[in-house]
């Protein structure tokens, strides 16, 4: 019998983890779920870098983090893109980029984010129906490099280095979070807790759609 498991920590913590086998892709409605259980071997990123397509990011979403950064709150979204081969596992290893080393002079840093995966096509949506196009949401770590950041003013470079993105660990319906704007974020770097906030801290999430 299968019971429901908190799989980022299981994963993290060694714990087998056993799913029913699913004959499609998470975004397609008429994919199936089977009877078959299978062991879960190495837990990858929720959705294939070919079934995402497109990451687009927003900047200084935090309020307390554009204080921290001493930046004011934007009048306009700061958007910028990521690379899908930026995307890996939740557990798998950062790799950090020659051009990014040494480390202490390019100031690799974490910053815990919440995916929205949109699930149909959207285009002038109104901020009230703006949920409605929302498939689920999962975590990531937006890690970043602070000396290319902070040199240029488009920031798609310095967090879209290959394999930099820790993304999952796996797809919570919309329908079982119904106000995105109270899910609690935490960052755990090499076993150290050091981000520990909640959405409200977010820009309106609606509007931001």
């Amino acid at each position: 019998m299968l019971t429901w498991l908190l799989v980022g920590l299981a994963a993290h913590e060694g714990t087998p983890i056993k799913a029913f086998e699913i004959v499609g892709t998470a975004l397609d409605p008429a994919a199936q779920v089977t009877k078959t259980v299978l062991t879960v071997k190495v837990l990858l990123t929720p959705l294939s870098r070919e079934e995402v397509k497109v990451v687009r990011c927003l900047g200084l979403n935090y309020s307390d983090h554009a204080e921290e950064a001493h930046l004011p709150k934007p009048d306009f979204p700061i958007l910028f893109f990521k690379p899908v081969t930026s995307l890996i596992g939740p557990l798998a290893p950062v790799i950090i980029p020659k051009v990014a080393q040494p480390v202490n002079e390019h100031l690799p840093d974490y910053e815990v984010e919440l995916v929205i995966v949109i699930g149909k096509a959207a285009k002038n949506v109104s901020e009230a129906d703006a949920l409605d196009y929302v498939l689920a949401y999962t975590g990531a770590n937006d890690v970043s490099f602070r000396k290319h950041q902070m040199a240029v003013s488009q920031w798609g470079f310095s967090k879209g280095f290959d394999n930099t993105n820790p993304f999952g660990p796996c797809l919570v319906s919309s329908h079982l979070i119904p106000d995105p704007q109270h899910v609690p974020l935490k960052a755990v770097v090499n076993g150290a807790l050091l981000q520990d906030g909640i959405t409200s801290y977010v820009l309106d999430i609606q509007i931001t759609l």
